[in-house]
Protein backbone atom coordinates (compact mmCIF):
# COMPACT_ATOMS: atom_id res chain seq x y z
CA UNK A 1 0.00 0.00 0.00
CA UNK A 2 1.47 3.11 -1.29
CA UNK A 3 0.96 5.97 1.22
CA UNK A 4 1.52 9.70 0.58
CA UNK A 5 1.69 12.03 3.38
CA UNK A 6 1.12 15.37 4.10
CA UNK A 7 0.63 18.11 7.03
CA UNK A 8 0.61 22.00 7.49
CA UNK A 9 -0.40 22.95 3.72
CA UNK A 10 -1.52 25.83 5.13
CA UNK A 11 -3.98 27.24 2.25
CA UNK A 12 -1.27 26.77 -0.28
CA UNK A 13 -2.44 23.31 -1.42
CA UNK A 14 -3.09 24.92 -5.02
CA UNK A 15 1.23 25.84 -5.38
CA UNK A 16 2.00 21.60 -4.47
CA UNK A 17 2.24 18.63 -6.26
CA UNK A 18 0.62 15.67 -5.16
CA UNK A 19 2.20 12.19 -5.90
CA UNK A 20 -0.29 9.54 -6.86
CA UNK A 21 -0.47 6.83 -4.22
CA UNK A 22 -3.57 4.30 -2.77
CA UNK A 23 -4.22 6.67 0.37
CA UNK A 24 -3.36 10.44 1.15
CA UNK A 25 -3.07 11.35 5.07
CA UNK A 26 -3.12 15.18 5.40
CA UNK A 27 -1.81 15.80 9.20
CA UNK A 28 -3.52 19.25 9.94
CA UNK A 29 -2.98 22.34 9.50
CA UNK A 30 -5.22 22.36 6.34
CA UNK A 31 -6.11 26.11 6.93
CA UNK A 32 -4.20 29.61 8.44
CA UNK A 33 -7.23 30.78 10.12
CA UNK A 34 -9.45 27.97 10.50
CA UNK A 35 -12.44 29.58 10.09
CA UNK A 36 -15.60 27.34 8.20
CA UNK A 37 -15.47 29.07 4.68
CA UNK A 38 -11.48 28.38 4.64
CA UNK A 39 -12.16 24.66 5.62
CA UNK A 40 -14.64 23.74 3.07
CA UNK A 41 -12.42 25.40 0.60
CA UNK A 42 -9.45 23.14 2.19
CA UNK A 43 -11.51 19.67 1.67
CA UNK A 44 -13.01 20.64 -1.69
CA UNK A 45 -9.34 20.38 -2.80
CA UNK A 46 -8.80 17.28 -0.83
CA UNK A 47 -12.19 15.62 -2.51
CA UNK A 48 -10.19 16.34 -5.92
CA UNK A 49 -7.44 14.06 -5.19
CA UNK A 50 -7.06 10.42 -6.50
CA UNK A 51 -6.27 8.28 -3.81
CA UNK A 52 -8.91 5.84 -3.03
CA UNK A 53 -8.74 6.84 0.94
CA UNK A 54 -8.20 10.73 2.00
CA UNK A 55 -7.72 10.61 5.91
CA UNK A 56 -7.60 13.91 7.52
CA UNK A 57 -7.03 15.02 11.19
CA UNK A 58 -7.25 18.65 12.10
CA UNK A 59 -4.22 20.91 13.03
CA UNK A 60 -3.81 23.89 16.03
CA UNK A 61 -4.50 25.96 12.93
CA UNK A 62 -7.57 24.49 12.17
CA UNK A 63 -9.91 26.25 14.77
CA UNK A 64 -13.73 25.50 13.01
CA UNK A 65 -13.10 21.76 14.43
CA UNK A 66 -12.53 22.93 17.85
CA UNK A 67 -15.13 25.73 17.98
CA UNK A 68 -17.90 23.72 15.93
CA UNK A 69 -17.53 20.07 16.59
CA UNK A 70 -20.71 19.70 14.46
CA UNK A 71 -18.73 20.47 11.36
CA UNK A 72 -17.77 16.69 10.87
CA UNK A 73 -21.15 15.84 10.18
CA UNK A 74 -21.36 19.00 8.25
CA UNK A 75 -18.31 17.95 6.15
CA UNK A 76 -18.98 14.66 5.61
CA UNK A 77 -22.26 15.04 4.23
CA UNK A 78 -20.92 16.90 1.98
CA UNK A 79 -17.05 15.84 1.14
CA UNK A 80 -17.83 12.08 1.84
CA UNK A 81 -14.60 10.93 0.34
CA UNK A 82 -12.67 12.68 3.67
CA UNK A 83 -12.15 10.69 6.75
CA UNK A 84 -12.16 13.32 9.39
CA UNK A 85 -10.28 11.29 12.68
CA UNK A 86 -10.87 13.44 16.18
CA UNK A 87 -9.82 10.95 18.59
CA UNK A 88 -11.52 8.09 16.72
CA UNK A 89 -10.47 4.84 14.78
CA UNK A 90 -10.73 3.55 11.00
CA UNK A 91 -9.55 1.07 8.77
CA UNK A 92 -6.81 1.73 5.92
CA UNK A 93 -6.21 -0.86 4.17
CA UNK A 94 -5.89 -4.15 6.15
CA UNK A 95 -4.44 -1.68 9.00
CA UNK A 96 -6.31 -0.14 12.18
CA UNK A 97 -5.60 3.38 12.62
CA UNK A 98 -6.42 6.08 14.65
CA UNK A 99 -6.15 10.17 14.79
CA UNK A 100 -6.15 12.98 16.99
CA UNK A 101 -5.61 16.30 16.71
CA UNK A 102 -3.94 17.65 20.02
CA UNK A 103 -1.11 18.64 21.07
CA UNK A 104 1.12 19.98 24.34
CA UNK A 105 -0.12 23.68 24.96
CA UNK A 106 1.23 26.27 21.67
CA UNK A 107 0.30 29.45 21.75
CA UNK A 108 -2.99 29.25 22.65
CA UNK A 109 -4.48 27.69 19.32
CA UNK A 110 -6.78 25.13 18.87
CA UNK A 111 -6.46 21.51 20.51
CA UNK A 112 -4.05 22.40 23.26
CA UNK A 113 -3.36 20.66 26.25
CA UNK A 114 -3.27 23.29 29.32
CA UNK A 115 0.18 24.21 30.27
CA UNK A 116 2.27 22.31 32.95
CA UNK A 117 1.24 19.54 35.34
CA UNK A 118 -2.79 19.93 34.42
CA UNK A 119 -1.61 19.54 30.32
CA UNK A 120 0.73 16.84 31.21
CA UNK A 121 -2.61 14.44 33.03
CA UNK A 122 -4.69 15.42 29.87
CA UNK A 123 -2.72 14.08 27.57
CA UNK A 124 -2.09 11.16 29.70
CA UNK A 125 -5.69 10.25 29.56
CA UNK A 126 -6.46 11.34 25.90
CA UNK A 127 -3.53 9.34 24.69
CA UNK A 128 -5.15 6.24 26.55
CA UNK A 129 -7.72 6.02 24.11
CA UNK A 130 -5.71 5.22 21.39
CA UNK A 131 -6.23 1.53 20.95
CA UNK A 132 -3.80 -0.79 21.64
CA UNK A 133 -3.67 -2.51 17.97
CA UNK A 134 -3.38 0.81 16.45
CA UNK A 135 -1.00 -0.02 13.05
CA UNK A 136 -1.18 3.58 11.62
CA UNK A 137 -1.49 6.62 14.27
CA UNK A 138 -1.78 10.27 12.83
CA UNK A 139 -1.59 12.61 15.28
CA UNK A 140 -1.32 16.68 14.33
CA UNK A 141 1.62 17.31 16.69
CA UNK A 142 4.94 14.73 17.23
CA UNK A 143 6.31 12.63 20.03
CA UNK A 144 9.16 14.51 22.35
CA UNK A 145 12.43 13.99 20.53
CA UNK A 146 11.78 12.36 17.30
CA UNK A 147 11.20 15.38 14.15
CA UNK A 148 9.53 18.25 17.41
CA UNK A 149 12.85 20.33 16.74
CA UNK A 150 12.12 23.84 16.56
CA UNK A 151 14.05 26.23 14.97
CA UNK A 152 15.12 27.51 18.20
CA UNK A 153 16.11 24.37 18.70
CA UNK A 154 13.73 22.91 21.74
CA UNK A 155 11.76 19.79 21.48
CA UNK A 156 8.11 20.75 21.02
CA UNK A 157 6.81 16.95 21.09
CA UNK A 158 4.57 15.29 23.62
CA UNK A 159 6.44 12.84 26.03
CA UNK A 160 2.93 11.52 26.85
CA UNK A 161 2.61 10.60 23.33
CA UNK A 162 5.94 8.76 23.05
CA UNK A 163 5.24 6.85 26.22
CA UNK A 164 1.94 5.64 25.10
CA UNK A 165 3.82 4.50 21.33
CA UNK A 166 5.98 2.56 23.40
CA UNK A 167 2.93 0.36 24.26
CA UNK A 168 1.38 -0.39 21.13
CA UNK A 169 2.99 -3.38 19.87
CA UNK A 170 1.10 -3.33 16.55
CA UNK A 171 2.50 0.56 15.65
CA UNK A 172 4.29 0.41 12.04
CA UNK A 173 3.69 4.42 11.01
CA UNK A 174 3.16 7.72 12.69
CA UNK A 175 2.28 10.68 10.78
CA UNK A 176 2.37 14.27 12.25
CA UNK A 177 3.58 17.74 10.84
CA UNK A 178 2.96 21.22 13.71
CA UNK A 179 7.00 21.61 13.40
CA UNK A 180 8.08 22.81 10.02
CA UNK A 181 11.42 22.89 10.08
CA UNK A 182 11.14 19.29 11.73
CA UNK A 183 10.01 17.90 8.23
CA UNK A 184 11.53 14.34 7.46
CA UNK A 185 11.17 10.71 8.29
CA UNK A 186 13.18 8.62 10.87
CA UNK A 187 12.85 4.90 11.75
CA UNK A 188 12.76 4.22 15.16
CA UNK A 189 12.97 0.36 15.82
CA UNK A 190 9.61 -0.90 13.59
CA UNK A 191 8.07 2.32 13.51
CA UNK A 192 8.61 5.32 11.22
CA UNK A 193 7.93 8.41 12.12
CA UNK A 194 7.29 10.71 9.13
CA UNK A 195 6.74 14.44 9.92
CA UNK A 196 5.01 15.77 6.45
CA UNK A 197 4.78 19.34 7.02
CA UNK A 198 4.49 20.63 3.60
CA UNK A 199 4.98 24.47 4.33
CA UNK A 200 8.52 25.58 5.56
CA UNK A 201 9.20 27.45 8.80
CA UNK A 202 8.29 30.53 6.56
CA UNK A 203 4.72 29.13 5.62
CA UNK A 204 5.66 28.49 1.80
CA UNK A 205 4.89 24.80 0.50
CA UNK A 206 8.56 23.72 -0.32
CA UNK A 207 8.36 20.48 1.66
CA UNK A 208 7.82 17.76 -0.73
CA UNK A 209 5.04 14.96 0.23
CA UNK A 210 6.63 11.93 1.88
CA UNK A 211 5.48 8.81 0.46
CA UNK A 212 5.84 5.60 2.69
CA UNK A 213 4.99 1.84 1.02
CA UNK A 214 3.13 -0.04 4.00
CA UNK A 215 2.80 -4.40 3.28
CA UNK A 216 3.82 -7.24 4.94
CA UNK A 217 7.38 -6.69 4.24
CA UNK A 218 6.91 -3.72 6.56
CA UNK A 219 7.33 0.18 6.48
CA UNK A 220 9.29 2.27 4.38
CA UNK A 221 9.70 5.72 2.94
CA UNK A 222 9.61 4.94 -0.89
CA UNK A 223 12.07 5.74 -3.12
CA UNK A 224 10.17 7.95 -5.23
CA UNK A 225 9.44 10.18 -2.37
CA UNK A 226 8.92 13.61 -3.60
CA UNK A 227 8.78 13.08 -6.98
Amino acid sequence: MRIVCVSDTHDRHSRMVIPEGDVLIHSGDLTMNGDSADVERGFAWLSTLPHERVVFVPGNHDFAFAELPEIVTILAAKFPRVDVLVDRETTIGAYRAYGSPYQPWFHDWAFNFSPGARGEREAEARWAMIPDYTAILITHGPVRGILDRTIGGEHAGCPQLRARIVELEQLELHVCGHIHEAYGAEKHGAILYVNASSCDAKYWPTQPPIVVELDAAGVRVSDLCGE
